[in-house]
């Protein structure tokens, strides 16, 4: 008889069935809803256009399709910081990475702040179960706080290291046999690995690109832009591949088809656990969410790897199923919505309290009920560029430490090829946007160890 098969009675007298998300109470006793458990996978570098059932022409990905069938997509997701270890922290804390102190890799978070781990440990009792990638500071280490480690992280790629860390996940799951919710996070190196694949195709020579070059993906309509962008993001382009290497347009299409092969990568070893989840009995009791830390350039502004404020670095995947619990293939095109919404979101969704000072919003109204946030904005720090960046409804508002501005009408504009700080018929709206972005930042509790020429702002 398999284990989740047969009822377990405990030492109470309390009856459980094994995988269900009730405990059946004993004579005279009333039902004590059980928490639900959850699965956080998050992948590395993908941009949020990588999902077939989302639209992606160009890729095959059943297992986020599965996801994206099951529940709500945000197609306004946006990361906190287009880098690895800043956006991850702002994650796992709710707060944005200049309140964490997490403002570059290498950095880790403020001890005064919990992360999600030990949140639901100490306030509800979870199970906390880590596998991957973790960067706070280092990706290899057996120590999380928080989480028993199943697998640790590494700088090496993707290929090699995220099967491992499935295959942790899955162990776990399979020979897990009480019934204490919980918290497990997968997380990924895949699609990361096309850092490696820019250092190795610098130039055309070897490529053998002409072989599938009927397959080759076009380049997205804003490759071509005409404005004059900020001397940050100049010079960083100098120093890419793509520059370095004298890129033709056939070779820009060569790296779109293989960063969708590496998501293809990842979507296999995200298949392997919602097929592990349904086997053990356990997918219905489990809220699957799936995000990423940060996108990828994919050649619009003819830009690649991360970084920069741009839609391209600064939006991502962000998918929340739990089938029978929340809306299915629900796609949301116009709530913004963020990686610091997901803390506040789970917390939401467990029913336990959320921790103090959260910037995000919970996405639960959304989630159950169709319903719209009552946001005006979603906000972003680019660290390593030293931007700030607030999006509203229509607008995008970039702010840089050397006084460049950007202004961008994204309803009219969504490829941001006009800079819109010079136009006079838009004067009163960037102002708007100016006071806008100053009073949050006048609300965060910014960390003594972000250097000042990163808190430029507050002054």
């Amino acid at each position: 008889m398999k284990r989740r098969s047969f009822l377990k009675l405990t030492a109470a007298g309390t009856t459980v069935v094994a995988g269900s998300s009730m405990l059946m109470a004993s004579a005279g006793k009333p039902a004590v809803k059980k928490k639900p458990n959850i699965l956080l996978i998050i992948t590395d570098q993908q941009h949020i256009d990588t999902i077939s059932a989302l639209g992606c022409k160009y890729i095959s990905t059943p297992a986020m399709d599965e996801l994206a069938n099951t529940g709500t997509s945000f197609l306004e997701s946006y990361c906190p910081d287009p880098v690895c270890s800043p956006s991850r922290a702002a994650i796992f804390t709710g707060r944005m990475p200049s309140e964490t102190g997490v403002y570059n890799n290498g950095a880790s978070i403020r001890k005064s702040m919990p992360n999600m781990g030990e949140w639901f440990r100490d306030q509800a009792g979870y199970q906390t179960i880590y596998g991957g990638k973790w960067h706070l500071p280092g990706y290899t280490t057996p120590d999380v706080n928080g989480f028993e480690v199943l697998a640790c992280g590494w700088s090496g790629p993707g290929s090699a290291l995220d099967s491992s860390v499935s295959l942790a996940c899955e162990s776990w799951l399979r020979n897990k046999s009480d019934n204490q919710p919980f918290l497990m996070v997968a997380s990924y190196i895949q699609p990361h690995d096309i850092c490696e694949w820019l250092r190795l195709n610098v130039t055309s020579k070897g490529s053998r690109f002409e072989e599938i070059k009927n397959e080759l993906p076009p380049l997205p309509e804003n490759f071509n832009f005409n404005f004059e962008e900020s001397e940050m993001y100049q010079n960083a382009r100098k120093s890419r591949e793509p520059a370095l290497g004298n890129w033709s347009e056939d070779h820009w299409r060569y790296y779109r088809w293989s960063y969708f092969r590496n998501v293809e990568m990842v979507d296999a070893e995200i298949g392997r656990l919602l097929k592990t989840l349904k086997e053990t009995g356990l997918r219905n009791d489990t809220i699957v969410v799936l995000t990423s830390d940060h996108g990828e350039g994919m050649g619009h502004h003819q830009t690649v790897r991360k970084s920069t404020t741009y839609d391209e670095s600064a939006k991502v995947p962000l998918i929340i199923s739990w089938p029978g619990k929340l809306k299915q293939k629900q796609v949301n095109k116009n709530d913004l919505v963020s990686g610091y919404d997901i803390m506040p979101t789970l917390c939401d969704l467990a029913e336990i309290q959320k921790p103090d000072k959260q910037v995000g919003l919970s996405l639960r109204p959304v989630l159950e009920n169709s319903a719209n946030l009552d946001r005006e904005f979603v906000a972003m720090e680019a660290n390593s560029n030293k931007a700030q960046m607030i999006r509203t409804k229509q607008f995008k508002y970039v702010a840089f430490n050397n006084g460049d501005e950007y202004f961008f009408d994204m309803k009219n504009d969504p490829g941001e090829t006009i800079n819109l700080k010079e136009n006079v018929e838009y004067t009163n709206q960037l102002n708007l946007h100016r006071q806008t972005f100053k009073k949050w930042i006048l609300g965060l509790d910014i960390d003594k160890r972000v250097p000042k020429e990163n808190r430029w702002f507050v002054s």
